[in-house]
C-alpha cells in the first residue's frame, strides 16, 4: 500500500508541475528564459517538485526517504503550500480548464495527499530541533524572491510584492508566515509524540 500512495502522489506531482510549466509557457508573453526563472521563483512550484521527488525516491528505496523528518519537512511545506493559497489566493483568480486541473492538484489534492501519507507512514522519532531545520528552506526563499524582486520587478506572491506594498509590510507578512510554518511543525512533533 505504501508504495502503491507513494506512486500516485509522484505521478499526480510531476504531471501537476509538467502541465503547469507548459500552461505558463503556452500563456506567456515574456521570453521563454524569463517564463522560466519566474517558474521556478514560486514557493509552490519548488514544494510540488520536492514533494515529487521525495515520492519517486520511496519508490526506489532511497535511503533519506526513511530518515526520521524528512516526510514530515516535506508535509509541512505542502500544506503550507494549500493553506497559503485557500485563504491567501484562491480569490484572485478563477482558472478554467486545465489549467483548474492542475490548479487543484497543486493547491489542495497534493497537499492532502500528502497529509494522508504523514499520518500513515511517518515514523514517530520527531525531535522539537527539527523545526528550526525546517525553517531554513522558506528562510533562503524568502531571500531568494526579495533578491530577484529587487533586481527584476517581479515578485511571485502579492504579500511579498515590496514595490505595491512596501518593505515594512512584505517583512510582516513574511514573520505571519515564518510564525506558520512553526506552529504547524511543532503541531506535527507533538502529534507524532502522543502516538
Amino acid at each position: 500500500m505504501k508504495k502503491y500512495f507513494a506512486g500516485l502522489m509522484a505521478l499526480a506531482g510531476w504531471f501537476a508541475v509538467i502541465a503547469q510549466y507548459i500552461l505558463m509557457l503556452n500563456n506567456s508573453v515574456i521570453t521563454t528564459g524569463e517564463a522560466t526563472l519566474r517558474f521556478f521563483s514560486y514557493f509552490t512550484i519548488l514544494t510540488n517538485i520536492a514533494v515529487a521527488g521525495y515520492f519517486t525516491a520511496v519508490l526506489f528505496n532511497a535511503s533519506f526517504t526513511k530518515k526520521a523528518g524528512v516526510l514530515s519537512a516535506i508535509t509541512v511545506y505542502i500544506i503550507i503550500v494549500g493553506l497559503v493559497y485557500q485563504v491567501a489566493l484562491r480569490h484572485i483568480w478563477d482558472p478554467q480548464g486545465l489549467q483548474k486541473l492542475v490548479d487543484e492538484l497543486l493547491h489542495s489534492v497534493i497537499p492532502v495527499g500528502a497529509l494522508i501519507y504523514w499520518s500513515l507512514f511517518e515514523k514517530k522519532e520527531l525531535r522539537y530541533t527539527y523545526i528550526l531545520a525546517w525553517c531554513l528552506y522558506p528562510l533562503l526563499y524568502l531571500i531568494f524572491i526579495l533578491f530577484r524582486g529587487n533586481t527584476s520587478g517581479f515578485y511571485p506572491y502579492p504579500f511579498v510584492d515590496v514595490t505595491a506594498i512596501g518593505l515594512q509590510q512584505t517583512i510582516i507578512n513574511a514573520f505571519i508566515i515564518l510564525g506558520l510554518f512553526m506552529a504547524i511543525s511543532l503541531a506535527f512533533i507533538l502529534i507524532k509524540k502522543k502516538k
